[in-house]
């Protein structure tokens, strides 16, 4: 009796040892989800300052190789921290973050090696743009807000001459865009530059202002920041087209590959990685690809039978692309019906989904000084914290260029059920930790864009066989993009040899076609996330449809996939079969 006294009491004592244990590494863990969220709100000050971050909402990010170097020893010594502490120390919840940080940590300490920062911008984006996007999105909530936007505008300045650096030691070293790339940047910069100094897009915060805010100090705020255009972000503006004149377009690549940079191959491999989440190598993504241009392929054949067109395939892109009912001909005709696409949409979500966010959006004109180079549309998002609505960005400019045999699927990608219901049901997560509510995976975020397209059909969305043509076309842009990134980039290819996918496999127009061309060459990697992450939520949907047959609820899994916020495919594919396991009896 006093042996089974003896053994039990050990007993009690082992697991009390272990749950002390136990509890040890939780709140270790915790320790480091708290440091790692100050450094994030300290190193991304936009991210933060979108959660009503009043410190970050002054600054801006900082972008010298010194910082670089101090961000890589501060994810070093975070990485140290998680591989310490082992997912089976810790609870489920617990367990699970760990892995994400895990992961997440791994894939930043690889890419601060590349020294990402010397090639700052994309054909349509980059330094030079961030503050305008910063701008549109910016309500001045009181003075506060209003000094604090002031202070991140004289923050300007420098960030434009640290960015210049880092392009001119890319020059150095081997890392910059091609000529195609350079020029459609110069060409941006310039329009900025035309702008009035009092017209410019750094001072619609304080003309938004609302009443209740001081008059006098608001404008007198206003007056210091337009004396800041002129004195000192111009000439700084002034100063990146005149370096791009002289000292990078004489120094562009020649190639569009960026296999063809110093150390190219490998940083394309791994841009592949990042954007995928896959260990899928540059040929395994391309014959999937077209795998996908086959198959996709034959579907718009039926369906342009569907149509009645008796000619040929070719003959029948030239129909879409030529005939006028299919285009509007004024701006404000084009957002009117992409508006009115967004609210059919908009009542049918609740049948699809049993969570949907508080935050609505805004259906707005691609600004007119990015509308050239810019694509058809896209998505800002907006900040539950700072009242901005998201805003769902269609490009108004080229109306003969902009199908809307495609309007429907882009709203149905870029508004609901695409990238604002899942943007902005992520941001409302205050359950999960900071660094889980401002991920950013592409395969999850873009994938899931795709699916929404996809979705659009079981939602009734597509009203006759020229829209789901439409569908389609938009989905075999996707799949050609699996094979055009890799031909440009890891094959060789010349951009004509891309062009062919899109030319002669989707109704594009020769514009479109153009600009998504000069994006890939300047993003690589990027576009593969796109079909990768869709065939994946497919893949998981039609698993959890078989394994729970009629127990299945679309809504319930739309919970699953999207309620955690993004990740990686694999934690996703994890996650899934989970759900799965739990909703059985």
């Amino acid at each position: 009796m006093r042996k089974l006294l003896l053994a039990a009491m050990t007993a009690s004592s082992l697991m009390a040892a272990d749950a002390a244990a136990g509890d040890t590494e939780n709140t270790a863990f915790d320790k480091i989800v708290s440091d790692y969220e100050a450094y994030l709100r300290r190193e991304d000050p936009i991210a933060a300052g979108f959660e009503g971050d009043q410190d970050a909402l002054a600054r801006l990010p900082l972008v010298k190789p010194a910082d670089d170097a101090r961000r890589l020893a501060a994810l070093n010594a975070f990485k140290s921290r998680v591989d310490a502490i082992p997912a089976a120390s810790l609870d489920d919840k617990r367990g699970f973050d760990r892995d994400f940080l895990a992961y997440l940590l791994a894939i930043k300490v690889e890419r601060e090696a590349y020294d990402e920062g010397r090639i700052p911008f994309q054909n349509d984006s980059g330094f030079h743009t961030t503050m305008d996007y910063v701008a549109r999105t910016t309500q001045l909530r009181s003075m506060a807000d209003a000094e604090a936007y002031m202070a991140r505008l004289s923050a300007l300045p420098q960030y434009l001459e640290d960015n210049i650096a880092n392009a001119r030691r890319g020059i150095e070293t081997g890392w910059v865009q091609p000529k195609i790339v350079a020029d459609r940047v110069l060409e941006m910069a310039r329009a900025q530059l035309a702008i009035a100094p009092k017209d410019d897009v750094l001072l619609l915060p304080f003309a938004s202002a609302p009443a209740s805010l001081d008059k006098a100090g608001v404008e007198a705020l206003r007056a210091q920041a337009e004396l800041l255009v002129t004195e000192q972000i111009r000439p700084r503006q002034q100063a990146f087209v005149t370096f791009l004149e002289t000292e990078y377009l004489p120094k562009v690549r020649a190639s569009i590959a960026v296999k063809d940079m110093p150390g190219g191959a490998d940083w394309y491999k791994f841009q592949v990685r990042l954007h995928t989440t896959t260990d899928l190598t540059p040929d395994e993504i391309h014959e999937i690809g077209l795998q996908e241009v086959a198959r996709i392929r034959g579907r718009m054949d039926e369906v342009m039978k569907e149509t009645g067109f008796t000619g040929t395939f070719a003959e029948f892109l030239t129909f879409l692309r030529t005939d006028a009912r299919f285009y509007t001909t004024t701006r404000e005709d084009l957002l009117e019906k992409a508006s009115e696409i967004s609210k059919r949409i908009d009542d049918k979500l609740p049948a699809y989904f049993g969570t949907l966010p508080r935050l609505p959006y805004g259906v707005r004109p691609v600004p007119r000084d990015q509308e050239e180079g810019y694509t058809t549309g896209r998505y800002f998002p907006g900040s539950p914290d700072l009242g901005v609505a998201g805003g769902y960005m269609v490009n108004t400019s080229k109306l003969d260029q902009r199908g809307l045999y495609e309007l429907p699927a882009l709203t149905l990608h870029e508004a609901v059920p695409g990238h604002h219901l899942q943007i902005a049901l992520q941001q409302e997560l205050k359950n999960l930790a900071y660094f889980r509510r401002n991920s950013d995976f592409t395969a999850f975020v873009e994938g899931w864009g795709l699916y929404g397209e996809y979705l659009g059909e079981e939602m009734g969305i597509y009203r006759d066989a020229y829209e789901r043509f439409g569908r389609l076309s938009y989905e075999m842009w996707r799949a050609c993009r699996l094979v055009a990134d890799t031909g440009m980039h890891w094959k060789g290819w010349d951009i004509e040899q891309a062009r062919a996918c899109f030319t002669d496999n989707s109704a594009l127009s020769a514009h479109n076609i153009q600009t998504e061309l000069e994006r890939y060459i300047s993003w690589p990697g990027q576009a593969l996330a796109y079909k990768i992450g869709e065939m994946k939520l497919k893949e998981l949907r039609a698993r959890a449809t078989t394994a729970l047959g009629p127990r299945f609820d679309l809504r319930k899994f739309h919970d699953a996939v999207l309620l955690e916020g993004p990740m990686p495919l694999a934690m996703l594919e994890s996650r899934i079969d989970a759900w799965i396991a739990a909703q059985k009896p």
